[in-house]
């Protein structure tokens, strides 16, 4: 028998399949089609301060191996992830999340963590300082290693979990933002988030997006993310969670070479809402394939 088990920050995962924030909600769909605790964990839906409806529509375009969406982080805010979303989630789910936390300021990260820290449930933070879809948000911390390590600093100070940094790929040095995370004090490195993409309609000549531009996503973007994920590891010493088109097992064992501990899985959920189920079961006759005993093994091997 192969051996599947991952360990992110001391904390052991069965698998390295993790849905990634904002294509598997807070897991309940997802759940009513088959049982998702065979996943290693999820990182739920990018969560705010305060509720935020979002960008304006449309907010979807299409485009080759790919997607591209500018939703602009709609979502209830914390307060209300704390009173409903994670008591009804312990109904379907029993393992710990990740708790996906955006935020327009150092002190509202550090707020909005601060509310988070006594859940029992998450078991890390992933700290979106790279979303390209909000005017005057991620974007400016995630292409800074100085705002990123003053977030990371700031939400450090308040929690009591392991605090990963999510990147922005839309950046000339990707390396030298996770070394000033790591030097912060960040627990883990999580990239790639989207990259910043736009379609124009032929017919109206205007763009399709509401918002211009948009997080660019799908597997058209996975050659990009392993080259992040590789110059991450080799920069930094803490455990990194790669993703950025990731859509079967092999994908998963490719971002592990690259150097990633644990992988999640974004823009596939959307077009396939069982391909997290369907890597699970097919990684162990995938690592047989390739010779893997133990999946921890290998990460990184690629170096």
């Amino acid at each position: 028998m192969v051996d599947t088990r991952v360990t992110l920050s001391g904390w052991e995962l069965d698998n390295p399949v993790i849905p990634a924030s904002g294509t598997f909600g807070f897991g309940r769909e997802f759940a009513e089609l088959y049982d998702i605790n065979c996943l290693g964990t999820f990182s739920f839906k990018g969560t705010t301060l305060n509720p935020r409806f979002g960008n304006p529509t449309p907010r979807i375009a299409e485009c080759t191996a790919g997607m591209i969406n500018s939703v602009g982080l709609q979502n209830s805010g914390v307060d209300e992830v704390i009173a409903v979303q994670l008591p009804a989630m312990k109904e379907y789910f029993h393992k710990k999340v990740i708790a996906n936390v955006s935020g327009f300021s150092v002190e509202e990260y550090a707020e909005t963590c601060r509310r988070l820290d006594e859940c029992d449930q998450i078991g890390i933070f992933e700290v979106n300082v790279s979303c390209p879809n909000v005017h005057g948000g991620g974007l400016s911390f995630g292409t800074s290693p100085e705002a990123a390590a003053e977030v990371t600093k700031a939400v450090k100070a308040v929690t009591s979990k392991p605090v990963y940094i999510k990147l922005s790929p839309n950046v000339t040095d990707i390396a030298a933002i996770a070394k000033a995370c790591e030097d912060a004090g960040a627990d883990g490195i999580s990239l790639i988030n989207t990259l910043l993409g736009m379609r124009i309609d032929l017919k109206s000549k205007k763009p399709v997006i509401a918002n211009k531009m948009g997080g660019f996503s799908g597997s058209a973007i996975f050659p990009v993310a392993v080259r992040m994920v590789y110059q991450v590891y080799e920069a930094v010493k803490v455990p990194v969670i790669g993703m950025g088109g990731v859509s079967s097992a092999e994908d998963v064992i490719e971002m592990m070479l690259a150097g990633a501990s644990a992988v999640q899985i974004g823009a596939a959920n959307l077009t396939d809402p069982f391909v997290c189920r369907d890597i699970v079961s097919d990684l162990p006759a995938v690592m047989e394939k390739y010779g893997i005993n133990k999946l921890s093994d290998i990460i990184g091997g690629a170096h």
